[in-house]
């Protein structure tokens, strides 16, 4: 099966991250978390959002971003909505990054500005009040936009009524 990484770099919000490592869980992606974090990964409402998909997860912590590139290699994509590229119009690689930045901030200027090719956007409104979409929500907007170009590989394509045959 092909490999998706999801990184999040300095998350705020524990709810948020716990709805994106239950997204990893069901979907098969890994999920790096990058610190400084808002909270402990201990915190019960990250773990109340992951429900019960934590033995689900491939999960890994540094303690920065320079952590995590030392240790790591491979295309990577940064979702800002400061990106020009939209995020569907990427060829997604097996072994692909997905970064997606803090709730406050979204990802540092300085590694967008190094990576203009790289940097992805989904689009939105024109509307200063509409500034993002909800963290969880983009990292499921670009997990399966990536999973969708992979013929969703390894997943259930199909559902099945439990009363009625179909």
């Amino acid at each position: 099966m092909p490999e998706l990484n999801i990184v999040l770099v300095e998350p705020q919000i524990p709810q948020n991250t716990g709805n994106i490592a239950r997204t990893c869980a069901a979907t098969g992606a890994r999920l790096h978390l990058v610190e400084p974090m808002g909270f402990k990964v201990d915190d019960a409402k990250l773990k109340r959002a992951g429900l019960d998909y934590w033995h689900l997860l491939d999960i890994t912590y540094y303690e920065n971003l320079q952590d995590f590139f030392d240790k790591n290699s491979g295309e990577y994509f940064f979702f800002s909505t400061k990106a020009k590229h939209i995020h569907s119009d990427i060829n997604y690689p097996d072994k692909c990054y997905l970064f997606f930045g803090k709730e406050t901030a979204g990802l540092p200027e300085e590694l967008l500005h190094d990576n203009p090719d790289r940097c992805v956007r989904i689009p939105m409104i024109n509307n200063s009040d509409a500034r993002s979409l909800n963290l969880s929500n983009s990292v499921a907007v670009g997990v399966y936009e990536v999973l969708r170009q992979w013929n969703y590989p390894a997943l259930l394509t199909e559902g099945k009524l439990t009363k009625y045959n179909w």
